[in-house]
């Protein structure tokens, strides 16, 4: 999931012209020498060699850490999650048939697949998966968030080769589901070794039990994964690829060059929606459908006055022009979130009573003056990663300079951006989130006081209380009661102003077929399961 904004039309075509020179202007990085990892090349071509293009770099190959995009794209082919996720958002089988909780729900379980093997031949077992789950609860490895789903959590016990049990402290309905989709699997007897999670890069010898194994790296340039030759969710127990190469460009635009050159399949971040109608008449391409699953939005850091008052960030939601962004910036291709944190991606949870905070700057202006407040100069962070988020940004700065409230943008590198973003130095943050699955854990992460991505810094009673009643409660019914509740508190005192949806597109050649859809950018058709049964026509 992406934020994006532009100005106006003017603006755009601006943005398309600035796309059109750098086209013209760059050209994809040449692959250099294998910078570890044991033999082979860094790259590939032939009828069963997928090229991946990518815009990041691998930051890091110990899955138990936090990474970016390409870090989960490399390791997810290498370490297996429990679960799956449909476009719902409704979890599925992927190593664990079966999950669930003990009739008091103070045990969680999860029963396992049997056939499943590491690369060495080391048999998967429930020992590596209640291994992975320890070790994160004890070590709380640096940007790990599936240690965010285990507050209740006390251990993980593997009671027979393919049964994992899990004690709880107290009922809690977000750990099986979050700890089943989010964490991957590592090797007990490979990850075992290591006395400290943070200090273990595990960039070489690497062992798998998913479809490839990481064979070579040149940094900065590309990613080498060959063939596991027994992997028991592809099509005859083995994958249809011998190789898989993630290459690494400077940016999309050198991205959609090479992928029309040839020298790569597939381009595996979203594209910028500015991109789609070209790209999709394009001969030879075609353009894949994403389900979103997550939101773009902006928070409010409410520790710095005078944002803790509510009537300021009202006066904030109703100096955003919501409509324009998606028609401008996100070209159509998304829909409101009617400033809820429980969108409409997830049916079953959403409250559709909530609507979205009209664009009246004139209500703006009241709100702060019956605040008190004048002369509003904020500062607003994002990441100039993303090719659209810098005119997102733009639209909002003018269509609140309309209500008299001065937005200073500060576009940052993406490592100033995580680093600001950890501290909370900022005014406003502008994000998104590719998947939002689970209506009590997002929430839980996102509003409780100590939420791993709380941005807008609150603390609220009120909503903890309403949060943490639904995290421990398994009855459905009073689940979503209580979950509704917590998002109509979001919603009115706009703790969370979350902007739109967007379905994302992603490009590949043609050439191939088979690729299986999953929802977000995280998973699309970069998912184990679709790459271990793609083939060239």
């Amino acid at each position: 999931m992406r934020p994006a904004h532009l100005l106006k039309r003017g603006v755009l075509a601006l943005a398309i012209g600035a796309t059109t020179v750098a086209l013209a202007a760059c050209a994809p990085s040449a692959p250099g020498e294998a910078a570890s990892g044991g033999s082979g090349g860094t790259g590939g071509s032939g009828t069963d060699v997928l090229n991946i293009a990518t815009t990041t770099d691998v930051v890091n190959l110990n899955p138990m850490l936090g990474n970016s995009r390409t870090d989960s794209w490399v390791t997810d082919l290498m370490y297996p999650r429990l679960l799956t996720i449909n476009a719902d958002g409704s979890k599925q089988p992927y190593l664990a048939t079966k999950w669930g909780y003990s009739k008091d729900g103070k045990t969680g379980f999860f029963e396992l697949r049997d056939d499943f093997m590491w690369s060495d031949g080391t048999k998967l077992t429930a020992k590596d998966v209640a291994y992975t789950i320890n070790t994160i609860k004890t070590q709380q490895p640096k940007g790990n968030v599936v240690a965010g789903f285990m507050t209740n959590l006390v251990k993980a016990t593997a009671v027979s080769d393919t049964r994992v049990e899990v004690q709880l402290k107290r009922p809690d309905s977000v750990v099986i589901p979050e700890v089943g989709f989010w964490m991957t699997v590592v090797p007990e007897h490979v990850f075992g070794k290591q006395p400290k999670m943070d200090d273990f890069a595990n960039n070489s010898d690497w062992v798998s039990a998913g479809p490839y194994r990481l064979s070579s790296i040149a940094k900065g340039q590309s990613y080498t994964l060959e063939r596991v030759p027994s992997y028991p969710m592809a099509p005859g127990g083995k994958p249809t690829l011998s190789k898989v190469v993630f290459k690494v460009y400077p940016d999309v635009n050198t991205e959609i060059l090479a992928l029309q050159k040839g020298d790569v399949d597939v381009i595996a971040n979203a594209l910028p929606p500015a991109q789609v109608k070209g790209l999709s008449t394009t001969m030879g391409l075609e353009v894949a459908d994403i389900p979103g699953l997550g939101f773009t939005h902006m928070t409010y850091n409410m520790k710095r006055p005078p944002m803790n008052d509510v009537r300021v960030r009202q006066a904030l939601a109703h100096a955003v022009d919501y409509e324009a962004i998606r028609q401008v910036a996100v070209q159509g291709q998304a829909v409101t979130a009617n400033n809820s944190p429980i969108t409409d991606s997830l049916k079953e949870w959403a409250d559709p009573s909530l609507k979205e905070y009209a664009f009246d700057p004139e209500k703006s202006k009241a709100l702060l003056a019956e605040a008190g407040v004048s002369n509003l100069k904020l500062s607003m962070i994002y990441s100039l990663q993303d090719p659209v988020v810098a005119a997102w940004a733009t639209m909002v700065k003018e269509s609140a300079a309309k209500a008299g409230i001065t937005i200073d943008l500060r576009g940052l590198d993406r490592n100033t951006y995580l680093a600001k973003t950890v501290e909370g130095d900022y005014d406003i943050y502008a994000g998104s989130f590719a998947i939002m699955d689970e209506p009590i854990s997002n929430m839980s992460l996102q509003y409780l006081p100590k939420g791993a991505i709380n941005y807008s810094q609150v603390d609220d009673p009120k909503l903890t209380t309403l949060i943490e009643q639904a995290q421990g409660t398994v009855d459905v019914n009073e689940q979503k009661s209580l979950v509704q509740q917590a998002a109509r508190y979001v919603h009115d005192n706009m703790i969370d102003n979350i902007i739109y949806v967007q379905n994302l597109k992603v490009a590949h050649s043609d050439k191939w077929t088979g690729f299986e859809t999953k929802p977000s950018e995280l998973l699309s058709i970069i998912d184990p399961q679709s790459l271990a049964k793609v083939t060239r026509k």
